[in-house]
């Protein structure tokens, strides 16, 4: 049976890219959205890749666990997980920092960080027990770089890419890998990309090309690297 590449959070940006990259290399991509709206095209823009797909908010824990199930019922045991569902759209917004009180940075760690625990907890026994399996997270540049105006999404940024880059480090011996994709720059046709450029915001922000990120997600996956850093920010 061919391998299953579980890829949580999909958009017509990075997640497609990265199913198609796995899906080249004969895995069964099975997608994961909030809604069914897009799968259509989803399914057609992978024309020859077995590509199911599934709703569910995969932020919440419940839902994050039956989709798992069900990915595994359908297509057989995951292989590898990508897991990109946290952005600035999304959960509580951007605040400023010395704006942010305990509460405001509460939610933006439960809205990017404790969702990625939980799909470790879910997902990790299985591969220590069988000793084989990949676990690839997308997180963004201000976890590493101070970025004043991503404000109270840095440090939920930077406990993301800590937990990952510890997770790797504490799994080396098992068979199991972890890695990150540290991201700084609109996606090429992502919807972050599709807001940011509708507006006039006052200075621009560099581009990336998600074929190139699913290609270096690919790297990672093969020589179970840590850490692929991609920074259009010249001041950082």
């Amino acid at each position: 049976m061919p391998k299953v590449l579980a890829v949580l959070g999909v958009g017509p940006g990075l997640g497609l890219s990265v199913a198609r990259r796995f899906g080249r290399e004969g895995f069964t991509t099975a997608l994961v959205s909030r809604t069914d709206a897009r799968h259509a095209s989803y399914r057609a823009s992978l024309a020859g890749i077995e590509a199911p797909t599934y709703t569910a908010d995969v932020t919440d824990e419940a839902e994050l666990r039956d989709v798992l199930v069900r990915i595994t019922a359908d297509a057989g045991r995951i292989d590898t997980v990508y897991f990109g569902p946290a952005d600035a759209t999304s959960g509580p917004g951007i605040t400023p920092l010395p704006e942010a009180g305990a509460g405001t940075l509460r939610a933006t760690f439960d809205s990017v960080v404790f969702p990625a625990v939980r799909l470790v907890e879910a997902v990790l026994p299985g591969m220590l027990e069988r000793g084989s399996g990949s676990l690839l997270f997308a997180g963004g540049l201000s976890g590493k770089y101070p970025m004043p105006m991503l404000g109270s999404l840095a440090p939920a940024s930077a406990a993301l890419r800590m937990y990952v880059l510890t997770l790797h480090a504490a799994l080396q011996e098992t068979g199991v890998h972890a890695g990150l994709l540290t991201i700084g720059g609109l996606i090429e046709r992502g919807d972050i990309h599709r807001v940011f450029t509708s507006q006039d915001h006052g200075f621009t922000v560099g581009t990336l090309d998600p074929d190139d990120i699913a290609e270096k997600a690919w790297s990672l996956y093969v020589e179970r690297g840590a850490e692929a850093e991609f920074n259009t920010m010249a001041a950082v």
